[in-house]
């Protein structure tokens, strides 16, 4: 079975809409920190400290909720050595390197298609409205005051 095509549409149609392999692996890749911590162990064990430097820095708090999490979840092992100071090491289990895969997909992905914002053309307005637009409607005589739902917005005065 290839990674595109309407067999693998067909397979994600018909998986349940709760609990699907999808939406499991989406609790265990939750949020950017989960999968960029994977994505670091793929090379090899590391200390919190490398872990943090190579993912810029995200807070100890959040760094450790998130290592933790994929511990629970069977992603990573955590080793203390018996040292002073105590050293702790974190590596990918089975379960979390057979995770390279779907790392990989979403890397060719990421590179074929660029963010909105990363790209250098241009984007251009659906709908354009002219200023005057914005401007209150006048009713009535000259002298009355313009409609009271309606609120004077920026923009040039038009004439009374």
């Amino acid at each position: 079975m290839g990674t595109n095509g309407p067999d693998v549409a067909a397979r994600l149609a018909a998986a349940p809409q709760r609990g699907c392999g999808v939406e499991r692996t989406l609790k265990v890749l939750d949020g950017k920190w989960s999968t960029l911590i994977i994505r670091e162990l793929l090379t090899g064990a590391k200390r919190f400290g490398e872990l943090r430097s190579a993912l810029g820095d995200p807070s100890a708090k959040t760094l450790t909720e998130r290592l933790r999490m994929l511990e629970n979840q069977q992603i990573l092992t955590r080793t203390v050595y018996a040292e002073v100071p105590p050293r702790v090491v974190y590596e990918l289990t089975e379960q979390g390197r057979s995770l390279s895969g779907i790392l990989y997909a979403m890397l060719v992905w990421g590179e074929e298609h660029p963010l909105i914002e990363e790209c250098t053309r241009p984007v251009q307005p659906l709908l354009t409205v002219p200023r005057a637009a914005h401007q209150p409607l006048q009713h009535g005589h000259p002298g009355q005051a313009a409609d009271p739902l309606v609120p004077d917005g920026p923009g040039p005065t038009a004439p009374r």
